[in-house]
C-alpha cells in the first residue's frame, strides 16, 4: 500500500535555495513554461542574453531550444552550443549552474542525446555528472510516475504510457512504460534497465531527505511522482546533494521545474490583469499546427462555442513549390481582413502527412511549419492582433521565434489550473502583445475554448 504523501511546502524548497544553482531550463519547446510563473525565457542564446537573465535573480530561467523539433544531430549541436553560453555567461556572473534537460511528460523527445550532450560539456568544463535524474511527470495534466512506471490519467482511469497515442509518434514512438525500460529501449541498451535506479513514492514519502538522497545513485535515477510533495520532497534531497558536491542533469517535464525553482501551483492570471496585457481594437489569432487527437477535438468543441473565421494551410499544396506562393499569400489576406470582426484560426489540414521513415517525417514536418510560421508573421505585421495562441509545442516555439520575433520574455503564469502559459516579450516587434503557449497534449475538449473566452472577454 502507498505511504500518504509527505507534505513539503514550497517555503521550505526556497529556504534551501539560498546559495543553490540557478538551474538553466533547456526546454526542447516553449510548453515546459505553463507550471510557472515570473520566471524569464529566452529564444536566443547569446552569452549576453543568458547574463539578462541570470541577473534577475530568480532560481532559474529557461532556454527555448526546440530541439525536439530538430533531427538528431542538430538538437545535439545546437544543444552543446546552448550549454556552452550558459557557463560562459555564468563564468561572467560568478553565478554556478545546474541543467534541465526539458522535455514532454508524454516522453517524445531525444533521449538520452541531450543528456549525453550536456554530460559531455560539463564534463569538459571540469565537473563529472553523477547522475541522470529523470522526472517526466506533469501532474497538473495527469501525467504520473508510479512505481517505476509512467501513467496518463484519462476519463477511464490510468493508461499506460506505452498504450497512448503519444506512444504511437511517427519521429518518437516508444514500447515501454516501466521508464527503466524505457531508458534501455531509447539508448539502444547502452544504460541497461537493471542499472537504472528507481527512487519510489514509498521511499520518498517515508525517508528521510538524506534517506532520500543516498537513493540518488546513477547512472540514470527514475523519480516517482504522484503529487507536487513528491517532487518537492525529491529536490530536497538533491538539493542537499548538490550542495555537497554532487552534480546531477535533470531529464524531467514541466511539473520538477516548479518544485526545482520553489514553487508551488498558482491559480490562473486573473482578469483584471489578463486585461491589462490583452488590449488593441482586433481579435485573437490561433495558430494550430499540433495534429494530435485531442487539439482536434478542442477545435470542434471551439466551433460550437463561437463563431471564428478558419483559415486552413493545405499540406500538399504546402509541400508544391509551384502553388505554395500563392496559397500563402492568400491565406495571409484573408486573415488580415478577418481579424477586425472576429476570432482567426490559422491551421494546416489535419491529415496528417509523413515521410517514409523518421528523417522524412521530420523535414516534412519543418516546412510545414515554416509556412505556417511566415503566414502568422506576416499577418501580425499587417494586422496587429490582441494576443497570439500558439496550439502545439513546435508550432508555439516557431511563432515565438519566427513570428514574432520574441528574443527576451516573462513568464506570466497561467490561464488554465497548471496548463497554458502566457508570455509578455521583453524584446522585439512583438513587445507587448501577449504570447499564449497551448501545448497540443494538453487540457480537456473545453480547454481551447475556455482560454480564448478568457482572451476575448479580456
Amino acid at each position: 500500500m502507498t505511504p500518504p504523501v509527505r507534505r513539503v511546502a514550497a517555503a521550505e524548497v526556497r529556504r534551501a535555495l539560498v546559495g543553490a544553482r540557478q538551474v538553466a531550463v533547456l526546454d526542447d519547446d516553449p510548453t515546459g513554461t505553463q507550471t510557472v510563473r515570473d520566471l524569464p525565457v529566452l529564444t536566443r542564446w547569446s552569452v549576453e542574453d543568458i547574463r539578462w537573465a541570470l541577473r534577475q535573480g530568480r532560481a532559474g530561467f529557461f532556454v527555448l531550444t526546440n530541439t525536439r523539433s530538430l533531427a538528431p544531430a542538430d538538437a545535439a549541436a545546437r544543444s552543446r552550443e546552448v550549454a556552452e553560453a550558459c557557463l560562459a555567461a555564468a563564468e561572467l556572473e560568478g553565478v554556478r549552474l545546474a541543467f534541465a534537460s526539458r522535455s514532454d511528460s508524454t516522453l517524445r523527445g531525444h533521449f538520452p542525446l541531450e543528456t549525453d550532450v550536456l554530460g559531455e560539456v560539463v564534463a569538459a568544463h571540469g565537473a563529472e555528472v553523477d547522475a541522470v535524474l529523470l522526472a517526466p511527470a506533469y501532474v497538473d495534466a495527469g501525467r504520473l510516475t508510479i512505481d517505476g512506471t509512467h501513467w496518463l490519467r484519462t476519463a477511464e482511469g490510468l493508461l499506460p504510457a506505452a498504450e497512448s497515442e503519444f506512444a504511437r509518434d511517427a519521429t518518437f514512438g516508444y514500447r515501454s512504460s516501466r521508464l527503466a525500460e524505457w531508458v534501455e529501449e531509447k539508448s539502444g541498451g547502452r544504460i541497461p534497465s537493471s542499472s537504472v535506479t528507481e527512487l519510489r513514492l514509498d521511499a520518498i514519502r517515508t525517508g528521510t531527505t538524506d534517506a532520500v538522497r543516498a537513493r540518488l545513485d546513477g547512472p540514470v535515477v527514475v523519480l516517482d511522482a504522484d503529487e507536487d510533495d513528491d517532487l518537492r520532497a525529491s529536490v530536497l534531497a538533491i538539493l542537499s546533494a548538490e550542495a555537497a558536491g554532487k552534480t546531477f542533469l535533470y531529464r524531467v517535464g514541466p511539473s520538477f521545474v516548479r518544485a526545482r525553482v520553489g514553487q508551488d501551483a498558482s491559480p490562473p492570471i486573473d482578469d483584471a490583469t489578463l486585461a491589462e496585457l490583452v488590449q488593441g481594437d482586433t481579435h485573437g489569432l490561433v495558430v494550430v499546427g499540433s495534429h494530435v487527437g485531442l487539439t482536434s477535438r478542442q477545435l470542434d468543441h471551439l466551433s460550437g462555442r463561437r463563431k471564428f473565421t478558419t483559415v486552413e494551410l493545405d499540406v500538399p499544396t504546402v509541400l508544391d513549390d509551384a502553388r505554395a506562393g500563392q496559397h500563402l499569400r492568400d491565406a495571409v489576406t484573408t486573415a488580415t481582413a478577418a481579424l477586425t470582426e472576429s476570432l482567426v484560426v490559422l491551421q494546416t489540414s489535419r491529415t496528417l502527412v509523413t515521410g517514409d521513415d523518421e528523417a522524412g517525417s521530420l523535414d516534412i514536418a519543418r516546412r510545414v511549419s515554416a509556412a505556417l510560421t511566415r503566414v502568422a508573421g506576416e499577418i501580425v505585421v499587417a494586422r496587429r492582433p490582441s494576443y497570439v495562441v500558439g496550439k502545439g509545442g513546435i508550432t508555439s516555439s516557431d511563432v515565438a521565434t519566427e513570428s514574432l520575433g520574441i528574443g527576451r520574455a516573462w513568464i506570466r503564469g497561467s490561464l488554465l489550473p497548471g496548463i497554458v502559459s502566457l508570455w509578455e516579450p521583453a524584446s522585439g516587434p512583438a513587445e507587448g502583445l501577449p504570447y499564449v503557449v497551448f501545448a497540443g497534449n494538453v487540457g480537456g475538449e473545453t480547454s481551447l475554448a475556455d482560454v480564448i473566452d478568457r482572451l476575448e472577454n479580456a
